[in-house]
């Protein structure tokens, strides 16, 4: 008889994909007092974030396919002892290019959420499909933001290394979670591990929809990515801010998490297409008032509200649609559409740290409106070869 999808699990499971995918992200508001405290350039602490996305793209690949080859829960308890090892490195780290390939670790390591989404949606009747899907993803991205404004204030007021301490204290925790009520599932893969990653390729070439899925969302969040990379030089440099004002506009972004279980129910039942332009058409809202907020307080929030709002939705919205098809490899689609989706988040970072040492926030603010319109030429011109 197929297991069913307590709410207890589900919940375990939201707040686990937003603890973990935290340690990604604790860096960001850090960056500021990381680099004065190993001397060096804005443009050099920025390979932190980068290579820890870099990390999180090839965890992706490697690790999330295994979810369609091993028992899910013994695979995840596995990889939970890399993630304290890595965030117990960034705490210990002597010097930047240390820190650096830990950030790679810990990026590869904290895929676990990427195992949980498509745990929820096995385990999630058909028509609660998008409503489990939107839970998860709504702790993932209050993971995301809550990240921020959490680890500026430590790093504030304890100092950076502190929070990464911290971090690894909550996953040995979490990790008792786990193999207290996690359950276990097996999987339908039988091929070797060569055979499982060539079928990547397979499912490559022929879904249409996953790789138009993986092009806006790695257009989406590559703009999320050079916002967030640049916003803690733009608070201290315009706004005399340090990272704990910085993080604190993480908390802003949480509504849009919290709409996400609504977006998951709406995923379930309204034309598809419809709700990624609304998505898209809100990220380029967002982006248009950031050209104009340099010096506008307001004009960031209100900013963050709509481009997080739009980013959640289209994030959820397109895993709905490739979670529809081929049940029997959803972790191998899932890997795909985030690999796409963190390959651009790292163009992101990199393009963003750019614009910002050559242009400031009118650079960055341009870039993001460049990514934002990418995504709706490229949805409006290929959307017909989906069905959603």
């Amino acid at each position: 008889m197929p297991q069913k999808l307590s709410n207890s699990v589900l919940y375990l499971m939201a707040a686990g994909a937003g603890l973990v995918v935290a340690n990604n992200y604790y860096n960001q508001p850090l960056l500021s007092l990381i680099a004065k405290d190993f001397g060096v350039s804005e443009s050099d602490v920025s390979n932190i974030p980068l290579f820890t996305q870099l990390g999180y793209a090839f965890g992706l690949l490697f690790i999330i396919p295994l979810g369609d080859k091993l028992p899910r829960k013994k695979m995840v308890l596995t990889v939970f002892v890399l993630i304290v090892a890595s965030l117990l490195g960034m705490a210990l780290s002597p010097s930047l290019s240390i820190l650096i390939v830990c950030g790679f670790l810990v990026g590869f390591s904290c895929v676990v959420p990427q195992v949980f989404v498509p745990m929820a949606a096995q385990l999630a009747d058909d028509d609660n499909r998008g409503r489990a899907i939107g839970i998860v993803m709504s702790g993932l991205l209050i993971g995301i933001l809550g990240s921020r404004f959490i680890s500026g204030y430590i790093g504030e007021f304890f100092g950076w290394r502190s929070m990464y301490y911290i971090a690894a204290g909550m996953m040995l925790v979490y990790w008792v979670l786990l193999k207290w009520k996690l359950p276990e599932l097996l999987p339908d893969f039988k091929g070797s591990y060569w055979q499982l990653m060539r079928s990547l390729f397979g499912y490559l070439r022929s879904e249409n929809a996953v790789r138009l899925a993986a092009i806006r969302g790695g257009l989406g969040f590559a703009g999320f990515s050079a916002f967030w990379t640049t916003l803690v030089f733009l608070m201290e440099e315009n706004f005399g801010y340090g990272s704990g004002i910085t993080g604190t506009f993480g908390v802003l972004g949480i509504g849009g998490a919290v709409a996400a279980t609504y977006i998951g129910k709406l995923s379930d039942q309204m034309n598809k297409n419809r709700l990624i332009l609304f998505a898209s058409l809100t990220m380029l809202l967002a982006w248009i008032i950031f050209e104009f907020s340099a010096f506008s307080i307001i004009g960031i929030i209100i900013g963050v509200l709509l481009m997080d709002m739009g980013l959640q939705s289209l994030h959820i919205t397109n895993q709905n649609i490739i979670f529809s098809r081929n049940p029997e490899a959803r972790n191998r689609i899932n890997t795909i559409y985030m690999v796409g989706y963190f390959i651009g988040g790292a163009f992101g970072t990199t393009t963003g740290a750019y614009a910002w040492e050559y242009f400031r926030w009118t650079g960055v603010a341009s870039l993001g409106l460049f990514f934002t319109i990418l995504i709706v030429i490229f949805h409006l011109s290929l959307r017909k070869k989906q069905s959603a």
